[in-house]
């Protein structure tokens, strides 16, 4: 099958291009590079050094002897997109090629647009690219669980049977979107349901929660192959700055009361998961949502959890809650389900001590390209 992977160049792209090469899947990449721009932008960089994307791309050829086709080009031309998709003639379609920083959104005005234009426009084109001329191409679209907010009911996947005045009907779960990143999530998917209804369009919508790790059994292989790695207080994840922060023995930044409860994975799920999407793609008209996480941790959790790992490797770590530059509850009720991609085979690799003690020894191996000035959140929503 010929897999098109937008966004192939970021940290769950690449995971999941090479892992779908690997399996003997024909994949291509489509990117426009513009991560590696906002880096710079930011003044920032991934903690691991990551070459091009055309070296990794020759260096997997080289080590695997399996091809990637390349597409450099912005999805929201749509002249650009489509040549694209005639050229490469997709079976299915892997969309991670959305601005996906919630902190990045909420900079100023500009950001927010940029954010959403390149988020919904760039979904809007490939919805239409695929009725135009491949109109059997499976879309498997990275959502997020930010979608659903904190709801202080069950977390359904996607879908809620609601009886309200003696009738009954099974509707899409409300959103309560918690940035304008996670508002473009929330239209992506309306856009995508409406298309499915419209055109008859098959979509996968994959509602993922927060990634941890770098190493997956591919980008393990050479260090050429590596994943990049965010700290920041922009692109950085919780667990991962978490541990890169106690690589260099700073506080552990947790926002607010740190009672904030999220869904979680590991980058190996996330490209076992959209392997699995793949293999059993939705039918003709549908669109489905799996929620993709295999535990739920509050931040708080993680840190303790990353201060007691440090400690049984020697270290001194501290906990510090600091002010929150977020606008969302600290302590809530949250509990999502995560049945369907459990159901289609997943097998989770859970948060476990070895693990935290190997993505400690990561951070420590390559703590000389720690920023300090880029460890504390600089954008606030208010």
């Amino acid at each position: 099958m010929k897999v098109l992977v937008i966004g192939g160049d970021g940290y769950c792209g690449w995971a999941t291009a090479l892992h779908l090469s690997k399996l003997g899947y024909e994949v291509g990449i489509v990117d426009n590079l513009i991560r590696r721009h906002w880096d710079q932008e930011l003044g920032v960089d991934t903690l691991t050094p990551i070459a091009s994307i055309q070296k990794r791309i020759g260096h997997w050829q080289a080590i695997s002897g399996k091809k990637i086709d390349l597409f450099i080009g912005d999805i929201t031309n749509y002249d650009f997109l489509s040549k694209a998709f005639r050229q490469f003639e997709p079976e299915a379609l892997v969309h991670f090629g959305e601005q996906r920083s919630a902190p990045y959104s909420m900079i100023d005005r500009e950001h927010a647009v940029l954010t959403q234009v390149n988020n919904v426009v760039g979904t809007l084109n490939i919805l239409y690219a695929i009725k135009s001329d491949f109109p059997d191409c499976h879309l498997v679209k990275l959502g997020t669980m930010g979608e659903y907010g904190t709801p202080n009911i069950d977390i359904e996947e996607g879908y809620i049977t609601i009886e309200h005045n003696g009738r009954k009907d099974t509707l899409p779960y409300p959103k309560q979107p918690g940035s304008f990143y996670h508002v473009s999530k929330c239209q992506d998917s309306l856009n995508i349901h409406f298309a499915c209804r419209i055109w008859g369009l098959r979509a996968t919508d994959l509602n993922q929660g927060v990634v941890y790790g770098v190493l997956t059994e591919e980008t393990g292989i050479d260090e050429v192959l590596i994943n990049r790695l965010d700290y920041d207080g922009v692109f950085g994840t919780a667990l991962n700055r978490f541990c890169i922060q106690a690589a260099i023995n700073h506080p552990l930044t947790v926002y607010g009361a740190g009672g904030q409860t999220r869904g979680f994975l590991d980058i190996r799920d996330t490209v076992r998961c959209i392997e699995l999407a793949i293999a059993t793609p939705a039918k003709v008209g549908e669109f489905r949502v799996f929620n993709q996480f295999t535990e739920l941790f509050s931040v708080g959790d993680l840190a303790l959890m990353v201060q007691k790992a440090g400690t049984s490797l020697g270290m001194n770590i501290e906990i510090n809650h600091i002010n929150n530059p977020r606008v969302e509850k600290e302590e809530h009720y949250f509990n999502a389900k995560n049945t369907n991609l459990l159901d289609l085979g997943l097998k989770p690799h859970f948060l476990s001590d070895a693990l935290l003690d190997s993505l400690l020894n990561f951070a420590i191996k390559y703590s000389d390209r720690i920023d300090r000035e880029q460890i504390l959140p600089k954008v606030s929503w208010r």
